[in-house]
């Protein structure tokens, strides 16, 4: 029996991260894959020690504008297969995903967009949700154990957040957005924490200017999601609160499997 902790985390900035110790816990917590969203930089604008990682392959998708969005995975498995972005240019030219194909699964990290900027951001976001579930669909079509993770930049359910009334006409819990991780969700795929933790008060993201950590005012908007085939191998999901350096907080799951 093989045993996999896969982690994932909006690090709101790959180079502050690391000037805030982000190796050290890293080296620490030592998963066997790691998953970053917003990492902010090029590759050619890190240090080796963040792209030549000891015991750890790196896998980076980089937005084409410099200093935004961008994701990565770190694993110390080497995948089958790696590949960046889901074939339509609008969105994979601001590196939104990156996925790596193992034995015996698929993992997607995925930068999901913001759409509190404008309307047209959410216009934006709506369109990548649609082309991201089509291209989801077509892996799950497949047979392939697909395992979806990162910043999906909506909390789903009024317990996924501190203040569920007063932000319904907020970006990031618009009943469209909800909608379509309950579409999500109608195609097969399992929202992975709450299949073991039914609980309020369990919060990702916490608004930085307002101190809201502080008094655990937030929003849980980061997520691992498991295709039916795959509900059966995962062992726990969880979250890492006191973990800090980012205005959100790593995620994680244990996964297991036959070796092949």
């Amino acid at each position: 029996m093989k045993r996999l902790r896969i982690l994932s985390w909006n690090v709101n900035g790959i180079r502050a991260a690391y000037r805030k110790g982000f190796l050290e816990w890293f080296m620490s917590d030592n998963p066997d894959i790691l998953c970053l969203q917003e990492t902010k930089a090029w590759k050619e604008q890190l240090p080796e020690e963040l792209t030549d990682m000891k015991d750890y392959s790196a896998y980076f998708a980089e937005s084409d504008k410099k200093g935004y969005s961008g994701v990565v995975i770190y694993s110390k498995n080497k995948p089958i297969e790696v590949g960046i972005g889901i074939g339509i240019d609008r969105f994979d030219t601001e590196g939104r995903v990156v996925w790596c194909k193992y034995t015996n699964f698929i993992l997607l990290n995925v930068y999901f967009p913001n759409g509190r900027a404008s309307k047209e951001r959410l216009e934006y976001k709506m369109d990548f949700y649609d082309a991201f579930l089509k291209y989801v669909n077509l892996l799950r079509e497949t047979g392939e154990k697909i395992l979806i993770c990162g910043d999906f930049n909506t909390a789903h359910k009024e317990i996924d957040l501190s203040h569920p009334k007063e932000n319904s006409k907020t970006s990031g819990f618009l009943p469209e957005e909800r909608e379509w991780i309950d579409s999500l969700i109608e195609h097969g795929f399992s929202d992975t924490f709450r299949m073991f933790n039914q609980k309020p008060e369990n919060y990702t993201w916490w608004d930085l200017r307002t101190r809201a950590r502080d008094r655990n005012i937030g929003w849980r908007i980061d997520y691992f999601f498991a295709s039916e085939n795959m509900i059966d191998i995962i062992e726990s999901a969880f979250i890492k609160s006191d973990v800090m350096g980012s205005d959100h907080c790593p995620i994680g799951v244990d996964i297991h499997f036959e070796q092949t």
